[in-house]
């Protein structure tokens, strides 16, 4: 088994066939409105940001992105229902892009965002506000119905190995949603961007909190993958089975693809959930969907661990910024390529140890230095 658990998206949103595709409606234009086809959203969204058609632009965006699910629910259950042997599963499935779709659309109504803007800083008459929350809900519903009524990890296992173009395209949408989420170019200037993204030069205790971070990470994991072995056996061998048919052929190939592994999915990944969408949905609806699209993990332990690792990561952006995060998780996603064993184990967590220490001192000086705890 392999030293810990990659942080990296499996093919997309959800299960699918090697043509790219899962073969059921709604899962199809999950996985597309989760990867590509919501950037002119996006992008239109942006643009209406405190223009006079403002409320127009939430409800043609939002509506696009929230109906279009539900609607591609319902024309497959019509399927489904008009077939002689009505698949559960399906059914299932249909049902809840429906109810995604439906939930989503429930933001568009502006007393509801009013609402929700009580308990988290988003503006309610900011269109992009508005289709962050449609997209987040269409996204949560979708993976969940995937998780709960699919055998997700049986249809990665008939997908060929990751490599590392596949690993790219998995990818570079969730950065590029983050870049036009927060209005590159559109409404903020490069710089600007950056800085609403926490992407900013970390203090010098930041470099030495994110191998520590890794360091805890790994730990934790083990943990988790422990206890799913002892108590859900079966389960976990399936797991393993799978994250090596995906992950080890590109782990074990050359530095090129352990390079891939770590820094794609650490960049892209907490641009998304850390950098643009955390500050306007908060830290746990954000490692929420940060763990919704870890499909290869099924429901499990595992699973679990990778949500408390997105809380850990979450924090991270909170009190440090999301340069520091990246890191974290790029220092992670290297450290689960390894097996310590022997002396190296030993030497590891004496480094640990140190870095620990170091982190302690960090925060304490900042404190003291602030005459407050560390802000946001």
């Amino acid at each position: 088994r392999e030293a810990g658990r990659w942080f990296a998206v499996s093919s997309g949103s959800g299960p699918r066939r090697e043509d790219g595709l899962t073969g059921h409606l709604p899962l199809d234009a999950a996985n597309a409105l989760v990867e590509l086809a919501p950037l002119p959203l996006v992008i239109a969204a942006n643009v209406a940001v405190g223009k006079s058609y403002a409320k127009t632009a939430t409800w043609i965006v939002g509506g696009v992105a929230a109906w279009g699910i539900a609607a591609s629910g319902l024309i497959d259950l019509t399927s489904v229902l008009a077939s002689t042997n009505v698949s559960q599963d399906k059914f299932a499935i249909d049902a809840g892009s429906i109810v995604s779709g439906v939930a989503a659309g429930g933001f568009l109504l502006r007393p509801i965002r009013r609402d929700v803007a009580m308990f988290l800083p988003i503006d309610p008459d900011n269109p992009v506000h508005a289709l962050a929350l449609v997209l987040a809900v269409v996204l949560f519903g979708t993976q969940l119905t995937s998780l709960v009524f699919t055998d997700v990890l049986s249809a990665l296992d008939r997908q060929p190995p990751q490599r590392i173009l596949d690993t790219f395209l998995d990818e570079l949408p969730l950065a590029l949603l983050a870049l036009a989420g927060v209005g590159l170019f559109v409404r903020r200037k490069a710089a600007d961007a950056a800085g609403r993204l926490g992407l900013i030069r970390p203090a010098w205790w930041h470099l030495a909190l994110a191998p520590a971070a890794a360091g805890v990470f790994l730990a934790l994991l083990t943990g988790f993958d422990s206890a799913n072995h002892a108590f859900f056996p079966g389960l976990a061998k399936h797991i393993d089975s799978t994250d090596s048919h995906l992950f080890s052929q590109l782990a074990n190939s050359n530095a090129a693809g352990i390079a891939a592994l770590a820094l794609l999915p650490g960049i892209c990944e907490d641009l998304l959930f850390r950098g643009a969408l955390q500050p306007r949905i908060g830290l746990v609806p954000a490692a929420l969907l940060f763990t919704s699209i870890h499909s290869q993990y099924a429901i499990s332990l595992d699973l679990a661990g990778i949500f408390a690792i997105a809380i850990c990561l979450g924090l991270i952006r909170k009190y440090a910024n999301t340069t520091t995060s990246i890191t974290a998780h790029v220092a992670y996603n290297l450290l689960a390529a390894l097996t310590l064993t022997g002396a190296v184990l030993y030497v590891a967590v004496v480094l640990e140890g140190v870095l620990v220490l170091v982190v302690g001192y960090g925060i304490w000086n900042q404190m003291r230095r602030s005459g407050a705890p560390v802000g946001p």
